[in-house]
């Protein structure tokens, strides 16, 4: 009963984060959008004290069942370890804790964490991990196959689906999430929780937690035959079948151990002393509980997901851009500062693939690895959208109202006049200063004692929010004549 427990609230987080994070719709995070606010790194980030309670008493309570259950990265460890079970006929064995490794890894990530390293905080964050590989990896997937299901709903006249456009947001991110997903889907096919019980950070922190947890899987020695057959399902390697014991630090409470043994030698219990002597009939109470419990492990926010608004697109396609070289990187509203940003985000891209404007893309600098970062040759950020900061998870992108974000400056525009058309040929524009959402462009002569001098941009760099508007529709190519240059700290105007 454990083990489907387990299985059932495990794929209902697995499903729900994978589908949050291919979504590039919108709708998505109205049903699923706690999810990700229930990680633990992510909701330690983002100062979430109910959550991190809840998660350490349910540690100290029934295990590393986190990792069984809530983590997305686990559960696909977990399916690949069945899928290469069943290919391979492998069998798992006891290996002895590798505590050379794990800690000093532990220490490495907060370190780095205290430190604003965000590439080492990205690259072993797990549900940063598993957040890449979706994002990079399934989205065009997911995306390519929804086109094709487009094409065919146009050729019956039906708008049941609709063309999305398939792009690559960062090559380094991409390679990054391809070699993540090929060392962890190695070490999962061979050895099951390898990765999780000696790289992962959050695993090793919550076994300092689950050693000391209340139930835990214990051996009956007298019933034990010596089969050898729990510590063969065992994919966390923790089970001594010859000393009849169970290592509770990397046990993740996945039930496989117990529906292995045929002969009752192992159970899911408190300590002996705690234990109440009854008849077996009890045994039934005690799988509702655990029922009970689980189901609330899967369900430790309740999280009201807001209503996002949607952009309609409308504007005429423009060619491709030259990226404009910034010398401070754009970071989203709501974000308060780079610091702020450097310091909380994990890095799971899951702002870049519901942004619904295109703007935002992983960063390739070592510091800030994959963190989010603006640029505006597909689109600009809309003062009416405020979707990234309702799904960041870990609070480097706080919850701001669409009147807050209207009248935050992240940034301000700049004027380039070698590349601007009307002050190389005289031709008349104008484009910036028309679609400028808060006003900060004016047409002013290039030369002021010219009645007949042609109309270049001025920008008030007061009132600019650095929406990045008249980037993204100024027709000049292959570079824009105007850009936006980021604050290191962002101002209300």
């Amino acid at each position: 009963m454990l083990r489907k427990i387990r299985i059932v609230l495990a794929v209902v987080m697995f499903v729900g984060i994978t589908l949050l994070l291919l979504d590039f719709s919108g709708t998505m995070s109205h049903y699923v959008g706690w999810m990700p606010r229930v990680q633990l790194l992510e909701a330690v980030l983002a100062l979430n004290v109910v959550v991190v309670a809840v998660l350490a008493v349910l540690t100290l309570v029934f295990g590393r069942m986190y990792c069984s259950v809530v983590c997305p990265l686990g559960v696909m460890q977990d399916i690949i370890a069945w899928v290469g079970r069943r290919v391979s006929k492998r069998r798992y064995s006891y290996s002895k804790e590798l505590r050379w490794l794990r800690y000093p890894v532990l220490a490495l990530f907060v370190l780095a964490a205290l430190l604003g390293i965000g590439s080492v905080v990205q690259l072993l964050a797990p549900y940063s991990a598993y957040g890449r590989i979706a994002a990079n990896v399934l989205q065009p997937l997911w995306q390519t196959g929804n086109n094709v299901l487009a094409g065919i709903s146009e050729y019956y006249d039906s708008y049941m689906f609709y063309h999305s456009e398939v792009w690559l947001r960062s090559l380094a991110s991409l390679a990054i999430a391809l070699v993540t997903l090929v060392v962890i889907g190695v070490l999962a096919w061979r050895g099951g929780r390898t990765y999780c019980n000696t790289v992962c950070p959050v695993g090793t922190a919550l076994s300092l937690l689950s050693r000391f947890s209340l139930f835990k899987v214990r051996f009956d020695a007298e019933k034990c035959r010596n089969c050898s057959m729990c510590s063969k399902q065992c994919k966390a390697a923790c089970i001594d079948y010859k000393n009849h014991s169970v290592d509770a630090s990397r046990c993740v409470t996945c039930g496989d151990c117990l529906e292995a043994c045929r002969f009752g030698a192992l159970k899911y219990s408190l300590p002996k002393g705690k234990e109440k002597k009854e008849e077996k009939p009890a045994e039934a109470p005690d799988s509702s509980r655990r029922a009970f419990m689980l189901g609330t492990a899967a369900l430790v926010t309740t999280a009201m997901a807001q209503e996002a608004k949607k952009t309609d697109g409308g504007l005429a396609e423009l060619e491709d851009k030259a990226l404009p070289v910034r010398q401070t990187p754009l970071t989203p509203p709501g974000s308060l500062s780079a610091s702020n940003m450097a310091r909380r985000c994990t890095g799971c891209q899951l702002c870049v693939t519901e942004c619904p404007n295109q703007v935002l893309r992983p960063q390739t600098d070592l510091l800030h690895l994959m963190q989010p970062t603006m640029q505006f040759e597909r689109g600009y950020c809309r003062p009416e959208c405020n979707h990234c900061s309702e799904v960041c998870p870990a609070g480097a992108i706080k919850p701001i109202s669409h009147e807050a974000k209207a009248s935050t400056q992240i940034g301000h525009a700049v004027w380039i006049k070698k590349n601007c058309l009307p002050a190389i040929d005289g031709t008349s524009c104008g484009n910036c200063a028309r679609h400028c959402p808060v006003e900060a462009i004016e047409m002013v002569p290039l030369n002021a004692d010219d009645d007949t001098s042609p109309m270049v941009p001025a920008v008030n760099e007061a009132r600019c929010i650095g929406c990045g508007a008249c980037e993204y529709l100024c027709p000049a190519r292959p570079f824009s004549a105007i850009y936006v240059e980021g604050h290191e700290v962002h101002k209300e105007v």
